[in-house]
């Protein structure tokens, strides 16, 4: 294959090198650095693979037998930044972080080769690549602790800092089985423009926040500063201001040279590990090779600009440190470059005729790995007699008096609380304060502050330690205050959480339930941004379970349930909270009760066990289905009571699981009546009624389907909100049209 630039460079700057009277190899390279002249020998040769590499990803996509072409090049300085940590210490890698990753490799007992053969059956969508398995090109592998990240730019940061607190949470709470070991660092590499991105700020602002407040986190963030995001230039000075925050310690280093990057490196590890607080490794690299295959660079750089990011070159850099100590010689490094070229332009050849992903079903086999069996053996667990004694103090909940909704969702939490030591509940003001309608009221007042905690007002933040921990083996559960909220941080579900399995064969999970008090109806407290009716957002996320329990007993069944498929597959689960619901006791008449529902003791929760995708009927009439969830079974419910009155035979269908929604019960219910009302609180566009209504044509259902919703609005304050949410009379009207 013909050379590129740098290529051409490399070797004849390497020619004209000239030689130095000859060190011990043992010994450090030159005065003032800890790097030897064997640990500098050995990260070149890692350092030449990722660039070999680099020019082999080219390669294979001019042959099209290639998919991914942003490249290393001038970043090789990182595999520094591997050499002074662990194999052990989790990594959160960015897409040039090539030498890394083949110096983790090799680190961890690996021979080189093997590291090589990851990258390329990544680059070439090979099925047997082991991580991703030919579905993402991904720096990831689960016998080296490289979590595997999206191409999503610094979205990872928020979830390193939930590894790095996961790290001490474990060691605090005495955990058994801990994913790392308790005197790991969690390191989180990324780029200069990625600085800037939100979910870039959050991670850094909750490192600080929580470092302010003396609590333990061992995290290493390197920032591999080229000076431009894609064609951006990043202003100078800009990268380290920006680091400079409560708590950091700042260390700075030439990334392009391998020894004053080495001993910079090993400061900035030593210092995280032994303080267990956060350092900011700025490390001045270039970018060589461009952007990307596709990407022309000068078109707006100068040529001066190209070469003078030429003579900077890490490689080459790396290649005098070794002639100048006499390690080398500039004859035998080029041979050593052209045998290796050959050498991985033919592993490359050989990989681009490995097999790749053929069907869709091989496709999504890690997107959602449930095991309902274990989840229906593990959801009733429950502590034993005398735990859950201590922890209710005497007062078990299923002696107690029918409960609310909110009340059986406190209790279902302390139940869990007590039989997984490995749970956490957490969010903003969860707490002393019990949240902000009272659901986790006394949790930490009966499992302490290690365990339920308040975290800032940040639902990025929230998330990232949800998926943090849940990757360390925890088990989260955030709460996000407001479903408005959530949208403020989806990406952490839509990206981060819900394609780890994806993008890992489900070799790495990101176990979590996430809380959220959502949908309108609220007494007295309007507005948007609490009475939020939106989820068109969360269904199209893949694997993602949405529970939406309206009833006190399904809430606590199906939590245990959520909780059970999150320990036993690393489901990503929101469970959906009608806040209009919370405390709602009485379902037809004042005082009569019909919303409670007494606590089940743990001898009756393998009997009320809710799979998931299962929904739950009232009634047996023959004439009419309403289908609905949420507050629309309060009000489907109290509507089809007076039209049965009339005579007409109803039943109604609580779907509880909008993803996956319950496909077989819904088609039995529709079938069994032939007239099927949705009742759909969410919008009309975009919401639930829709992915209904196109579950019975595809089911080839061929009666009548109506239904109502809520209007395409936001939710004004007041009573005005009346006039476009979804109400009772508007569901009994639409019945009595569609039954003529």
């Amino acid at each position: 294959m013909a050379r590129d630039t740098v290529e051409t460079h490399f070797t004849q700057a390497v020619a004209t090198l000239e030689a130095g009277p000859a060190r011990d190899p043992g010994q450090p390279l030159h005065e003032g650095t800890s790097l030897t002249g064997e640990q500098c020998r050995a990260l070149f040769r890692r350092q030449l693979d990722s660039r070999l590499l680099d020019i082999a990803a080219r390669w294979l996509r001019a042959r099209d037998e290639g998919y991914y072409t942003i490249g290393s090049a001038g970043h090789e300085g990182n595999a520094a930044v591997a050499a002074v940590l662990r194999p052990t210490d989790p990594a959160l890698l960015h897409y040039r972080s090539g030498a890394f990753y083949l110096t983790r490799s090799e680190q961890a007992g690996r021979v080189p080769e093997q590291g090589i053969r990851d990258v390329l059956m990544g680059l070439t969508a090979a099925a047997g690549e082991p991580i991703a398995g030919g579905r993402h090109k991904v720096f990831g592998h689960p016998d080296l602790a490289v979590i595997p990240q999206t191409s999503t730019i610094a979205s990872h940061l928020p979830r390193a800092v939930g590894v790095a607190f996961a790290i001490e949470r474990a060691r605090a709470l005495g955990i058994r089985g801990a994913a790392w070991p308790h005197d790991a660092v969690a390191v989180c590499s990324f780029g200069d423009a990625s600085l800037n991105h939100a979910s870039a700020l959050s991670g850094l602002n909750t490192a600080a926040y929580a470092t302010y407040q003396g609590q333990g986190l061992p995290l290493l963030l390197v920032c591999e500063d080229n000076g431009i995001g894609i064609s951006v230039r990043t202003p100078k000075g800009w990268v380290e201001a920006a680091a400079r925050r409560p708590g950091f310690e700042y260390f700075a280093a030439d990334g392009c040279d391998l020894a004053d990057a080495y001993d910079a490196a090993a400061r900035a590890a030593a210092h995280v590990r032994e303080h267990r607080s956060p350092a900011f490794l700025h490390l001045s690299t270039v970018r060589l090779m461009g952007h990307a295959g596709s990407d022309v660079e000068s078109s707006y750089r100068t040529q001066r600009e190209i070469k003078a990011d030429l003579v900077r070159d890490p490689l080459l850099r790396t290649a005098a440190l070794l002639v100048e100590a006499g390690l080398e010689t500039p004859e035998g490094l080029l041979k050593t470059y052209e045998s290796t070229r050959e050498h991985v332009l033919r592993i490359a050849l050989e990989t681009s005729r490995s097999p790749r992903l053929g069907s869709a079903k091989e496709i999504m086999e890690p997107i959602a790995p449930r095991r309902p069996e274990l989840i229906a053996k593990i959801s009733p667990m429950a502590a034993s007699a005398p735990v859950r004694d201590k922890a209710f103090a005497g007062a078990l909940p299923e002696n107690d008096k029918p409960m609310t909704l909110s009340q059986s969702i406190n209790r279902t939490l302390a139940d869990a609380l007590a039989v997984y030591p490995e749970m956490t509940v957490f969010g903003e003001d969860v707490a002393k304060k019990g949240g902000v309608y009272g659901v986790t009221r006394g949790l930490q007042k009966r499992f302490g502050a290690g365990r339920v905690f308040d975290t800032l007002l940040d639902e990025q933040a929230i998330l990232g330690l949800a998926l943090g921990s849940g990757v360390s083996k925890l088990l989260p559960v955030p709460e996000i205050q407001y479903l408005a909220y959530l949208h403020n941080a989806l990406d952490q579900i839509r990206g981060e959480a819900a394609t780890l399995s994806f993008f890992s064969r489900g070799a790495y999970t990101n176990p979590m339930v996430v809380r959220v008090a959502g949908y309108a109806y609220q007494k007295g407290f309007g507005g948007h941004f609490h009475n939020d009716n939106a989820v068109g957002a969360l269904r199209d996320i893949p694997g993602l379970v949405i529970a939406s329990p309206a009833r006190p007993d399904d809430a606590s069944a199906m939590l245990r349930t959520c909780l059970a498929a999150a320990r036993t597959a690393g489901s990503v689960c929101v469970f959906l909270e009608p806040i209009a619901l919370y405390n709602t006791r009485d379902l037809f008449d004042a005082g009569d009760n019909g919303w409670t529902a007494p606590y089940a003791p743990p001898a009756r929760w393998a009997e009320t066990h809710v799979p998931i995708g299962r929904a739950r009927s009232y009634g047996d009439g023959r004439d009419l289905t309403i289908v609905t969830f949420g507050n629309g079974v309060r009000m489907s419910l109290r509507a089809a009571v007076r039209l049965t009155q009339e005579g007409y035979g109803c039943r109604v269908l609580d779907l509880r699981w909008l993803s996956p929604l319950p496909v077989e019960d819904l088609v039995r219910a529709a079938e069994l009546t032939g007239n099927v009302l949705i009742a759909d609180e969410t919008r009309r566009t975009g919401g639930v009624s829709e992915g209904i209504v196109a579950e019975l044509l595809d089911a080839g259902f061929t009666g009548s389907v109506a239904r109502v919703t809520s209007s395409d609005s936001f939710i004004p304050l007041g009573g005005a909100a009346d006039h476009v949410l979804l109400s009772e009379e508007e569901i009994e009207q639409a019945a009595r049209k569609l039954l003529g």
